[in-house]
């Protein structure tokens, strides 16, 4: 049993770590929160108190909704084909062979990448005019589209990179946990006769679905919050077709400095991220319990 007097020892040593917490998290979402109340520029010393209309206003904004719905889109792409490409590599580096640390290797690489660094070069290799994919292209006489500059072609280069940069994460994450799996499992399951694909989804799916799920929630949080790749390879264009709620908000707040406007649109970001987490542990809480 711990002393009294041990608490206080706890608090003092964690007392730096609160404080920068509350400092670099907790405050500028409470500051965030007030700024959204009010219309500031940002260089004026008064703030002009205004209430819910900076809410009103994207509300009543199409370019908030457009955001929303690239946000959303890029959302769907990233994290169904993400959680699913990393699953696959997983299962395929799930066992011995020559090199598979080599191969590991590679597919994490990615994640390490500066993200600035990345987009450029990919911006450079789906170039309408000199890029790679293009000219490769061209070499079977083969007319490659705008890539970039194609609202139809835009979106999804943009999630091929997401996901591309996220493979090697949701890999590691998947490797651990097939890996967790005992081996009597699969040996029961094959004395019964369960095929290989019986044994993925009887046993295989179900075990790791927390892990699914908590991917799910990280790529959806990192869904609304994307901004630097955009920002370099389209900048929200072409016809706003990659203009996602990150980019929106930046552009109010820097380019048009709209403080109170740019920070109304964080807070329901914060919301909206709240929401569907929310959403998501409470479905995959019943979705245990029924298994369990």
């Amino acid at each position: 049993m711990k002393k009294s007097s041990d608490i206080p020892v706890a608090m003092i040593c964690l007392l730096p770590s609160i404080i920068i917490f509350g400092l670099f998290n907790i405050f500028p979402v409470l500051y965030s929160g007030y700024l959204g109340l009010n219309r500031w520029d940002g260089l004026k010393r008064t703030i002009e108190f205004i209430g819910i209309q900076n809410y009103r206003d994207i509300i009543k904004s199409i370019e908030f909704w457009n955001s929303m719905k690239v946000t959303f889109y890029y959302m769907v792409g990233i994290t169904f084909f993400g959680i699913a490409a990393g699953l696959i590599i997983a299962l395929l580096l799930n066992r011995k062979f020559p090199g598979q640390t080599i191969f590991r290797t590679i597919y994490f690489t990615p994640v390490i990448t500066s993200t600035i660094a990345a987009a450029i070069v990919w911006k450079y290799l789906f170039d309408p005019g000199s890029g790679y994919i293009n000219t490769f292209l061209r070499f079977f006489r083969v007319p490659g589209p705008g890539w970039l500059t194609s609202p139809t072609w835009a979106m999804p280069v943009i999630i091929t990179m997401g996901v591309w940069k996220r493979l090697g994460f949701n890999m590691v994450i998947y490797l651990a946990g097939l890996q967790s799996i005992s081996p009597e499992y699969y040996e029961v399951a094959q004395v019964d006769g369960a095929g290989s694909i019986v044994r993925f989804f009887r046993i295989t799916l179900p075990l790791i679905s927390p892990i699914t799920g908590m991917l799910v929630i990280m790529s959806v949080i990192d869904s609304f919050l994307v901004f630097d790749q955009i920002f370099v390879m389209t900048n929200g264009g072409p016809l706003h077709s990659t203009d996602v709620i990150g980019l929106l908000l930046y552009r109010n707040a820097f380019r048009y400095f709209k403080l109170g406007y740019s920070s109304a649109i964080g807070m329901i970001i914060f919301m909206v991220i709240f929401i569907i987490t929310f959403l998501q542990r409470r479905f995959l809480s019943s979705g245990e319990k029924a298994l369990w």
